[in-house]
């Protein structure tokens, strides 16, 4: 390989056209631009979004406005009402529930509501279960047990719970840890603040201007003496 044996890749690079160069070469006259027009003009270029003056695509869609919560679940929600007929002692699972057709989504964690009346002695499992729901299958002697997600493994309480604390003594640490940091810039800003200079002090009265002060004033009251008070 030499270096005057350098070519570019084929197709990479394309001779630019000729226009406006007669007949003959299929670019003349109107130098492929058409006839009249404003894209016909020099300087005639429009944006790619010009929809010719109509109401383009990006104004006339609805804007996404509000919050959308990323951390957000999307259960599969299932009322106890829908379980009424559940015999005592009977295992209730996700997987039970979609063999019997009662949740449609399989894909979404299960989320036991509280809407209706709770059945009596079963167990069961699921993801999720709202306030209302626990409390009324523990007046109706069920049990219950969390699953997670997506392994549909049971949840420990105990190691949930403990795990939750450690979150917020940590939450709580980084917070008391800040308000520490934010004192001290404080207490140092205010440092920085006051003047540093003292302030100056009163000059004391040199001793031969007191002397010769006190002098004065004894010969004043000696001559007043003597000649007795002015008429």
């Amino acid at each position: 390989m030499k270096l005057h044996d350098l070519r570019p890749t084929p197709g990479s690079r394309t001779p630019s056209k000729r226009v406006g160069r007669g007949h003959g070469s299929g670019r003349g006259k109107t130098a492929g631009r058409g006839t009249k027009g404003q894209r016909s003009r020099a300087g005639g270029s429009l944006p790619a979004w010009f929809e010719g003056g109509q109401t383009p695509l990006h104004i006339r869609t609805p804007k996404l406005h509000g919050f959308r919560n990323r951390g957000r679940v999307a259960y599969a929600p299932l009322n106890l009402g829908r379980l009424g007929e559940v015999e005592k002692g009977t295992l209730v699972t996700p997987d039970v529930l979609a063999h019997d057709g009662l949740i449609r989504d399989t894909s979404l964690p299960v989320k036991i509501l509280g809407v209706g009346d709770a059945p009596k002695g079963i167990t069961i499992h699921a993801h999720a279960f709202s306030r209302t729901a626990l409390d009324k299958l523990a007046a109706a002697g069920s049990s219950v047990q969390r699953l997670g997600w997506p392994d549909n493994a049971p949840v420990d309480p105990d190691a949930e719970a403990k795990a939750e604390a450690d979150a917020a003594k940590r939450t709580k640490g980084r917070k008391a840890k800040g308000r520490r940091a934010a004192a001290a810039a404080a207490s140092k800003a205010a440092v920085a603040a006051e003047p540093t200079g003292e302030a100056p002090a009163e000059a004391e009265p040199e001793p031969e201007a007191e002397a010769e002060a006190s002098a004065e004033a004894d010969a004043t009251s000696s001559r007043e003496t003597e000649g007795g008070p002015e008429a």
